[in-house]
């Protein structure tokens, strides 16, 4: 079985948190209807563990390094990739990063995003696209 290894962040500035709004699949990059989501992305060879993974998405993502990590949950994101998928499934550890800057260093700087935005709490659950990803922040919610 392959795994594919991923990381994740719930990235929050006082009491707003940062989505993406992704509108090209990292598989094959095309085109899709645009989801808003956490920031994700695959773990690669060149990051030397997983906070550095996680740092380097962010900046791919959402074009800012004014990032600190607060801490790593226990629980991941996991699901089933599709059978013509080079994966079978993804593991996605998730991280709670604040934000520090002043937001206008967000820019995309990845093909697959178009927007980068905060949300407050009360909009985040209705926002995210993913299953997993909402049963993840339901468990993890009282903890943020």
């Amino acid at each position: 079985m392959k795994i594919r290894k991923a990381v994740g962040a719930i990235v929050f500035q006082k009491n707003e948190y940062l989505l993406i709004h992704k509108v090209k699949s990292s598989n094959n990059n095309e085109e899709i209807i645009g989801h808003w989501d956490f920031p994700k992305g695959g773990v690669e060879e060149l990051d030397k563990d997983l906070e550095s993974a996680i740092l380097r998405e962010l900046k791919e993502e959402t074009g800012s390094t004014n990032y600190r990590i607060i801490n790593r949950f226990e629980t991941k994101i996991c699901f089933s990739f599709p059978k013509a998928h080079k994966y079978d499934s993804q593991e996605t550890v998730m991280f709670y990063v604040e934000y520090l800057g002043n937001r206008e260093d967000l820019k995309p700087r990845d093909k697959e995003i178009d927007i980068v935005r905060f949300f407050d709490k009360d909009e985040l659950i209705g926002a995210l696209y993913h299953e997993e990803t909402h049963k993840f922040l339901n468990e993890v919610f009282n903890k943020i």
